[in-house]
């Protein structure tokens, strides 16, 4: 299984045991290590000695390579050898996993997340086309239906085995952990997974427009982080601001000019797949910026003295919800139709963020059980439809761009968004203050209002949604719902044809 000649397939064939097993197994850890790491960074920061301002960049540093990498390594692996380049991923996710448990420093911690971003985004992109690829009709459906419900597993999963572990081993145990998981998939994935590439794909690569994703990204975040120390008109934080200004401009120009470009311009004039890439872009925004919040304010000696396993638990009302609800989406999307849904979901999370606003330090854990379950019922209810929107709202041949500037602009929104809330945050009285149980409930306040004003602007992208009823759901459909809460994938209309 050494060629590179496509892999082909016959109609309802179904994807090879090994295949299944490491596309599954890989997609689950990345998943669980992606949500996890926000549980341990109170633990990370005491072991370290390093401040929660410098960690917060192990969440968003993360994301923001994500968002560069992830449709360019698809695109390398279309070029290279989809299980090579799966291989490549694998190889640098354990290192980095290994780099940063033997880290010392917040700056070595910082460094390998942002390492462990590029081979997550390129454990995802190749994984799944790997599956796609060795799989037809109905074995398609169900092999992308167990994809989609490893990565929600993981994703739910995460905080609970983080926090258990750093309890159990430290906080390192989760990445010797992943690392060892990583590792299992190696030698499964060169026995019994196939090599393929696009025999015809053109040879060009746009790294141009991935280090200009970076460029955007990058000095925006480090002038929200940075402003409040370095004053909102100071020539740091406006330099900072100009740089990403700059770059975004360059990257439009860019795009027009490149033969293979990251993101196709006219598909940026797309109404439908703009409104439904905004919407998961909010969703995924303001889910992770709840979830860096409630993590280093549960955790905080001052408020609730959360233990990582308690906080790991805590959390469990917001993910389970998540998963929970999204499935549900597919009924009631087909009787309401999709604009209602989307609306109805953003308004119920908008709800969620307003009722955490009136937090005290006297609160205990069962006042934010409501609230966070809100939030996680509306995001649920709005992922999905928001995700069939863009893969819907494109030719057949367009589906997998668009998902890919659907999957980018989760990554986009949750490194923009924790940099936000996590700067707000930061800017609590230093815990040594008397004060500092009322500064963190007030500054953790100040930044739900601004997650329920993100919130309600989905609300009114939902009046720019079509008036749809999808088909007639199916099985897959539910598990593809399920998945959309950390990966946009096409509905099982798309997903039966083979040219997918």
């Amino acid at each position: 299984m050494t060629g590179a000649e496509p892999v082909t397939t016959t109609p309802g064939h179904r994807a090879a045991g090994g295949l299944l097993f490491v596309a599954c197994l890989s997609t689950l850890v990345v998943n669980a290590n992606t949500s996890a790491v926000s549980i341990l960074l109170p633990a990370i920061s005491e072991d370290v000695d390093s401040p929660l301002s410098v960690l917060q960049w192990a969440v968003t540093g993360y994301s923001l390579v994500g968002a560069a990498v992830i449709i360019t390594a698809g695109a390398l692996g279309d070029m290279l050898g989809r299980r090579r380049v799966f291989l490549w991923g694998l190889g640098l996710f354990i290192a980095s996993c290994v780099w940063i448990a033997l880290s010392s420093g917040g700056a070595g911690v910082v460094l390998g997340r942002a390492v462990q971003g590029a081979a997550g985004a390129t454990i995802l992109a190749c994984g799944l086309s790997l599956l796609t690829l060795g799989s037809a009709g109905a074995g398609r459906v169900a092999a992308i239906s167990l994809w989609g419900a490893a990565a929600a597993v993981g994703a739910a999963a995460g905080p609970l085995v983080g926090g258990a572990l750093a309890g159990l081993t430290g906080w390192q145990g989760l990445f010797w952990l992943d690392a060892a998981v990583a590792a299992i998939c190696i030698p499964i994935t060169l026995r019994a997974v196939a090599e393929s590439r696009d025999e015809h794909h053109s040879g060009s690569l746009d790294v141009v427009g991935s280090i200009l994703v970076a460029a955007v990204l990058a000095p925006f975040i480090l002038a929200v982080t940075k402003g409040g120390d370095w004053g909102w008109t100071s020539p740091s934080t406006l330099g900072s601001l100009l740089v990403s200004v700059v770059a975004a401009i360059a990257l439009v120009w860019a795009e027009r000019r490149s033969a293979a470009p990251l993101i196709a311009p006219e598909l940026l004039s797309n109404r439908l797949l703009m409104a439904g890439t905004l919407g998961i872009l909010i969703g995924s925004g303001t889910i992770n910026a709840l979830g860096y919040l409630i993590s280093i304010y549960f955790q905080d000696p001052a408020t609730l003295g959360m233990s990582a396993l308690e906080a790991g638990l805590a959390t469990l009302p917001l993910t389970a919800t998540l998963v929970l609800v999204a499935p549900m989406v597919v009924g009631l999307a087909r009787r309401l139709g999709t604009r209602t849904v989307i609306g109805l979901g953003f308004a119920i999370s908008t709800a969620g963020f307003v009722f955490l606003v009136p937090v005290s330090p006297e609160w205990s854990y069962a006042a934010f059980v409501i609230p966070l379950v809100a939030v996680a019922a509306g995001l649920g209810l709005s992922n999905g439809p928001c995700s069939s929107v863009a893969t819907s709202a494109v030719s057949e041949d367009d589906v997998g761009a668009g998902s890919g500037i659907s999957n980018m602009a989760r990554y986009v929104g949750a490194s923009v968004f924790v940099a936000v809330v996590a700067a707000m945050y930061g800017n609590a009285a230093p815990a040594a203050d008397p004060e500092h149980a009322a500064s963190a409930a007030d500054h953790f306040a100040r930044a739900n209002v601004l997650l329920a004003v993100v919130s309600a602007l989905g609300v009114v992208l939902a009046a720019l949604a079509a008036r749809h009823r999808p088909e007639r759901p199916r099985r897959a459909d539910y598990a593809v719902a399920t998945a959309s809460a950390v990966h946009t994938m096409p509905t099982y209309a798309m997903l039966r044809r083979d040219r997918f």
